[in-house]
Formats: C-alpha cells, sequence, structure tokens
C-alpha cells in the first residue's frame, strides 16, 4: 500500500510513525508544562502573596487551573497508552491523543498569557498587565496558529501535502 505523500507506508506503519513523532511533540513540550506548573504551586507560599489584590489571586488561580489543566492533557496520551496497550486500538489512540495535544497546547498558551500578566501586574501595575497580557495572546496566536495554517494553505495550493497526512 503507498500512502499519498510517497512514503510506501502501510496505514499501520503510518499510525506508528504519527503515535512516534505525536510522543516527539509531548516530550518536548511536557517538561515545560510540570516546570511552569511547579513554579506556580509554590507562588502562595511566597512573602509577598498575602499582598496581592483579588485581581492578582483570581488571574494567579486561572493561570494555576490551567497549568494543571495543561498537565493533565499533556499526559494524558501516556495513560491511554497503558490501559489501551495491545488492544488493537492504535488508530483511536493517535485520534484521541493528538486531539488532547491540541486541547494541551491551546490550555498551556493560555496558561503563558496568565502568567505574563500576572507577572507584569505584579511588577509593573495593571494597565502593563493587560498590556503584556495581550501582547502575550498575539505572540501565541501569530505562532502556534496563523503561521502554520498559512504554511499548510500554501502546502495545499502547491499539493505537496496530501490531504489525508493534514490534521
Amino acid at each position: 500500500m503507498t500512502a499519498a505523500d510517497g512514503r510506501g507506508e502501510s496505514a499501520t506503519e503510518r499510525l506508528d510513525r504519527h503515535w512516534a513523532e505525536l510522543l516527539q511533540e509531548l516530550r518536548v513540550v511536557q517538561t515545560g508544562v510540570q516546570i511552569l506548573t511547579g513554579f506556580l504551586l509554590t507562588v502562595p507560599f511566597q512573602q509577598r502573596f498575602p499582598q496581592m489584590g483579588n485581581g492578582e489571586r483570581v488571574l494567579y488561580l486561572c493561570a494555576f487551573v490551567l497549568a494543571v489543566v495543561s498537565t493533565a492533557l499533556i499526559v494524558a496520551p501516556v495513560s491511554m497508552h497503558r490501559v489501551m496497550f495491545r488492544r488493537r486500538v492504535r488508530d483511536d489512540l493517535v485520534e484521541a491523543s493528538a486531539a488532547l495535544a491540541k486541547a494541551g497546547l491551546l490550555t498551556l498558551a493560555m496558561t503563558m498569557i496568565a502568567a505574563t500578566a500576572l507577572i507584569f501586574d505584579v511588577v509593573v501595575g495593571s494597565p502593563a498587565g493587560f498590556i503584556a497580557g495581550a501582547a502575550a495572546l498575539l505572540v501565541f496566536v501569530a505562532c502556534w496558529w496563523a503561521l502554520p495554517v498559512m504554511i499548510r494553505s500554501r502546502a495545499l495550493q502547491r499539493q505537496d501535502v496530501g490531504v489525508d497526512e493534514l490534521p
């Protein structure tokens, strides 16, 4: 069986490749998410935490909850693999894990935006926090969504990529 992209791999080989690529992507993100979550776990135990205003505390709690959700989403494929191991459902595993990875990246971006806004709010003030959060939002939208969509669109126009290979 030949894939549309000329790789000459079977459907099973393609699923195995997709699974390996997804795991590698998650390895890159997982450590950073766990470090960020760990850092946010320590914030309430700092001396200045009681001096934070209600708005800053709400922003902190949003960032913390988003970090925990990001961790859960990004680590979930490992747990799913253990539960589904040798059940011959690799296609379902890859599809569900890809969806979890996308959701995890979205919540990670939201975590980083909230953390950026919080840090600027505490250090410089609320207006700076809002501006920094908005700037972080623009960077994540540009780098994590707009640029890949633009590249994918160009590839489709050149017909360099088979439709079945696109996520």
